[in-house]
């Protein structure tokens, strides 16, 4: 897998930026990077790359050339669930699948980046455009998520695979301690694990009601995205609900067979 990253950062920036860290050129804007690097625990050497990770997509459309970090972002992904993937198993090997995935999904999607993002106070540090900056560019969870992204990916390009994962590990371990060991119930697992694949939240629709009224049987259908929907039935919309999602989970082999879903009203 190192292997890959390795080759993906080569067609992304090129052999040079790999091999050989380029030197670092002048710039009309000073980077404010000092205390972010010392809440990295990481110092560029090339100020070039760290200047390309922390450069917003909002500067392109100013300036007739420059390297904002929407690639660096792409590489870094990788890398965070490379290194995220192998700290969840090292820590837990009697985890199943479903557990491990479903706590991955917590990790690496948006908000954690971006709560990580805030801890590192990254925000002071992008490069924006003046408009961006007006709307409050710097605290978006977006933008802030992006550029955690491609800082992880400008280090493995400067020093390799070993380094950027060392950071993630100390970066993440405060949300892995404070994250439950359990999702509480389906519903909360599926909109987890539709935020982290990237996807929209789930749609649930009544399809069906039968039984008499003291009594009622309710079946529910989950839809996310393009995925094909789930159906559930239960004594309430709820129940049922909570059946769809957990019928779903199970198909994309993120639930375990044997948990028990929250059926209660």
């Amino acid at each position: 897998m190192h292997t890959i990253l390795r080759r993906l950062s080569r067609l992304l920036f090129g052999a040079r930026t790999v091999s050989k860290t380029p030197a670092a050129k002048a710039s009309p804007e000073k980077l404010k990077s000092a205390p972010l690097e010392k809440a990295l625990g990481y110092k560029f050497k090339s100020r070039t790359l760290l200047r390309r990770a922390l450069t917003h997509a909002s500067v392109r459309s100013l300036r007739e050339k420059s390297d904002d970090n929407e690639r660096l972002e792409f590489l870094g992904d990788r890398v965070l669930a490379l290194a995220i993937a192998e700290l969840l198993v090292e820590m837990d090997p009697d985890a199943t699948e479903g557990e491990l995935a479903r706590r991955f999904n917590r990790l690496v999607r948006r908000e954690a980046c971006a709560r990580v993002a805030r801890n590192l106070a990254l925000g002071a540090a992008l490069i924006l455009s003046a408009s961006e900056a007006d709307s409050g560019g710097r605290e978006k969870d977006t933008i802030l998520a992006d550029a955690c992204e491609a800082l992880l990916g400008a280090m493995f390009v400067e020093a390799g695979f070993d380094v950027a994962r060392d950071v993630v590990r100390k970066l993440w371990m405060p949300l892995i301690d404070s994250a439950p060991r359990a999702t509480a119930d389906p519903k909360s697992a599926l909109q987890e694990w539709a935020q982290g694949q990237g996807l929209p939240l789930p749609e649930y629709v009544e399809i069906g009601r039968d039984g008499p009224d003291h009594a009622p049987r309710f079946t529910a259908q989950v839809r996310v995205g393009r995925h094909s929907p789930a159906e559930g039935v239960g004594a309430s919309k709820r129940a049922a609900e909570q059946a769809a999602a957990t019928a779903l989970l199970r198909a994309k082999g993120v639930w375990p067979a044997d948990a028990a879903s929250d059926a209660h009203d």
